[in-house]
């Protein structure tokens, strides 16, 4: 495929590559650097890069700053663990309903689907906040697991219901003729080919998740045992001081178990994206 490129235009790809990656990356490297630093030496003027003090000590201390971190970690990772699965509980039927069947208006329900995700959380606290209430799961895992749910099903259906268009229907009618059930056949025909679809949507509803926490967590949830760590991070604000250093630490602590899940699945991501991408 590179034949076709000159030695020009392949190092100008390169190029590109590389400067996107670095504005890409130069943020989570920053933070990294910050974490290193002593607290005093973060704000030198003029600015120094480099440091001869770097030290993990920032990554000692923050568990005693803030001594429930590590909960707030558990936390992020179990109202997204929570998420994406009730998420695919419901996107999975309705994504192929609007894949395979044919119903009054379909076409209208998609469309207000996309919509929805026009919306952010903030135009619509006040709303959540009296429905948390009604249903009495503020201050609990819950109240970040509904709201977060309600929000990311559009994505997940319009994701995985153009993957499941892609597949054959012509095996979904061998089934039939079978004798198979339309749920039987969705769940031992279509979902196993499915599978690659699938985990694009869960890696998409998981971090859609994970960012979302902070403004449902502040809004909804008192409770310093529920907390996530986007929310949790503000217990290294204090009177006076900001241990910012510690608090770059805590962040990167955090974003680590998404990081490593990403990197364990990225070759499924990959394929998952890119199946039925071109026509045989």
């Amino acid at each position: 495929m590179m034949d076709r490129y000159s030695i020009w235009q392949i190092i100008g790809i390169y190029v590109a590559m590389a400067a996107f990656l670095i504005f890409l990356l130069l943020p989570f490297f920053e933070m990294f650097m910050a974490s290193l630093r002593p607290l005093e030496h973060l704000f030198r003027s003029p600015y120094q890069f480099w440091s001869d003090d770097f030290s993990f000590k920032a990554y000692q201390d923050m568990w005693n700053t803030v001594p429930l971190l590590g909960r707030y970690i558990f936390n992020s990772i179990f109202i997204s663990t929570a998420v994406t699965l009730i998420t695919l509980i419901f996107v999975i039927p309705a994504s192929y309903a609007y894949a395979r069947l044919d119903f009054p208006f379909k076409n209208i329900s998609l469309s207000i689907f996309l919509g929805v995700n026009m919306f952010t959380g903030a135009v619509l606290l006040i709303p959540l906040y009296r429905v948390m209430a009604t249903m009495g799961i503020l201050n609990t895992y819950w109240a970040m697991i509904v709201p977060g749910v309600a929000f990311l099903i559009p994505t997940g259906i319009w994701l995985l219901r153009s993957y499941l268009e892609k597949i054959p229907v012509e095996l979904e009618e061998a089934a039939f003729m079978d004798g198979a059930s339309r749920i039987y056949t969705l769940r031992r025909v279509v979902l196993p080919l499915a599978l690659p679809g699938l985990l694009v949507v869960s890696i998409a509803v998981f971090i859609g998740a994970y960012a979302q926490q902070f403004l449902f967590a502040i809004t909804f949830n008192q409770t310093r045992e529920y907390q996530p760590l986007p929310a949790g991070l503000f217990e290294f604000i204090g009177y006076q001081s900001v241990t910012w250093n510690e608090m770059m630490a805590a962040a990167l602590t955090g974003v680590l178990p998404v990081m490593i899940i990403f990197l364990f699945l990225q070759k499924y991501l990959v394929a998952g994206l890119t199946a039925g991408a071109v026509k045989e």
